[in-house]
């Protein structure tokens, strides 16, 4: 590897000597100068890693030989020294995008912690990283033989999701390890929901599940006489949330949770659930008019706003005045925003916005998005750039400027699907790759988890003999017709509707205006 090269402008560099050797002494290729106007010469010449400059030189200040060094080496750190303390000059300084301030005097530590912070923070990240990761791998594997309650994998998803996102792009190696450790999880994650999640439906050991949200979050506000948004973001993972999170610290308090989506993962059923209050089955028994058949050419998401006030009349909350919205493009998010004052008025707005549902179905028919969003860390990054660029961003700060309540959550997560499954059905079967329902699928039931008696589970049944069945893990059902092809297709695919920590532990976010 080649010695880091650093340019020190200094007018007074002879004193500096001491500093010079220290750091030629850790292998660092010192050039000098004493005045800003040679500094302009040799910076184009060397191209130096990093450059240290004096703020108060004769003739070209600090100042200005530093906004023409940016003119040549705009990406090139700059760490001033002065002994001036004046907050103008360091305002200045700072605004011209410095990498460092140091007051004089300084001791050589202090210069060579500062190069370590500005040429070598990465790399000494990622090695303390990576240590770090190996150290807790023998915990974490540990935990997820002793998870228990779903309490217990709330903390180990938000564990593995934390080093998830520390490793990404770090080039540590450890990637590898993480994501067969998450495999691991997601196995012994889907034994636990098929031994426990009948009970919970009965209320045994039951987590907060879909058709819970409202009770929990949205009504204690506006019991407190809160204004509430509730905004629903479609296949929404805790990993997606965590990327975002920093871009919303300085306008809200933020309270973290997450919370169990129901089976199956999907819109029609978890999001329904999660408006209504109620399971699928239910719905489907108190409003049959509002709930729509899988092999029905209906929408299966038109009817989200009559299912609000469903719940809100059950609850006898009849005074409740509440607005839905549901956002698929740019346009329709500055319209909400600009006719924001309509909103204020009522008591309860929810919204929802379906660009990372589209985004997942974008990445899977077009190779161009696929390419964009090739691994969970991209996928983080596509929706970090939408989120910071889009209607959303400016409606959460608007909400935030007027001082009312945010519950952020999602229906249900997405994961990256690559390991096939055969299933046989008839026509009438359901497309979704992690779920099938049907009176006649075949398949191997070790492989899934299966429910024969849907209405024991809280699903409608169109048929007597109707089952469903759930892939876990990163598998998919393919049907053996044309089998290498749709393998091919929807392989690395991300897919919701089925069992992993990714689709069901969900992130649910209370939002108060700092």
């Amino acid at each position: 590897m080649m010695n880091k090269k650093i340019l020190w402008v200094d007018d007074e560099i002879d004193l500096l000597k001491p500093h010079i050797m220290f750091l030629r002494t850790k292998g660092y290729d010192v050039l000098t100068v004493n005045n800003g106007r040679d500094s302009l010469a040799l910076a184009e010449e060397q191209r130096p890693d990093l450059i240290f400059l004096d703020e108060n030189m004769p003739g070209l200040s600090g100042l200005e030989t530093l906004q023409r060094i940016k003119r040549i080496l705009p990406h090139t750190p700059v760490i001033m020294i002065t002994k001036n303390e004046e907050e103008n000059i360091m305002d200045q300084a700072v605004g011209q995008n410095i990498a460092d301030y140091l007051i004089k005097p300084v001791n050589p530590n202090q210069i060579l912690l500062s190069i370590k912070k500005n040429l070598h923070a990465d790399r000494l990240v990622s090695e303390q990283t990576g240590a770090d990761y190996r150290q807790e791998f023998m915990k974490l594997s540990a935990e997820i033989d002793a998870c228990s309650t779903f309490a217990d994998w709330q903390k180990l998803y938000e564990r593995l999701t934390y080093w998830e996102l520390e490793l990404a792009g770090r080039g540590t190696n450890m990637d590898e390890m993480l994501e067969m450790q998450k495999r691991d999880a997601n196995v012994a994650f889907a034994r636990f929901v098929r031994a426990g999640y009948r009970d919970w439906l009965d209320g045994r050991d039951r987590p907060l599940m879909s058709p819970d949200v409202f009770k929990s979050r949205v009504f204690p506000l506006l019991d407190r006489g809160k204004k509430v948004f509730f905004i629903l973001i479609d296949n929404f993972r805790l990993d997606q949330w965590r990327t975002v999170r920093p871009l919303l610290g300085e306008y809200f308090n933020i309270e973290e949770d997450t919370y169990c989506s129901i089976l199956p993962t999907a819109t029609q059923y978890a999001r329904n659930a999660i408006f209504s209050g109620l399971m699928p089955l239910d719905i489907e028994r108190m409003f049959p008019d509002l709930w729509v058949d899988e092999d029905s050419e209906e929408g299966k998401n038109l009817n989200e706003s009559p299912l609000i006030a469903t719940q809100f009349e059950r609850f006898r909350r009849r005074g409740v005045r509440f607005s839905y919205n549901k956002i698929n493009d740019s346009a329709a998010g500055e319209r909400l925003i600009r006719e924001f004052s309509n909103l204020e008025v009522n008591d309860l707005n929810v919204i929802v916005f379906n660009f990372i549902d589209m985004m997942s179905h974008a990445r899977t028919e077009s190779k161009m998005i696929r390419e964009l969003a090739s691994t969970n860390a991209a996928y983080c990054s596509l929706t970090e750039s939408w989120f910071r660029h889009s209607s959303i961003i400016d409606l959460l700060r608007k909400i935030a400027d007027k001082g009312h309540s945010i519950v952020l959550t999602t229906d249900h997560g997405t994961i990256k699907v690559d390991n096939p499954i055969k299933v046989v059905g008839d026509r009438n079967v359901n497309t979704n790759l992690r779920y099938k329902l049907g009176k006649s699928l075949g398949y191997n039931a070790k492989q899934v988890f299966e429910i024969t008696r849907p209405r024991e589970f809280g699903l409608p049944a169109p048929n007597v003999s109707t089952a469903y069945i759930f892939a876990t893990g990163r598998d998919f059902f393919a049907y053996p017709n044309n089998y290498n092809y749709y393998v091919q297709y929807y392989a690395d695919t991300f897919q919701h509707g089925g069992i992993s920590m990714e689709e069901m532990i969900i992130p649910l976010i209370t939002l108060t205006p700092r």
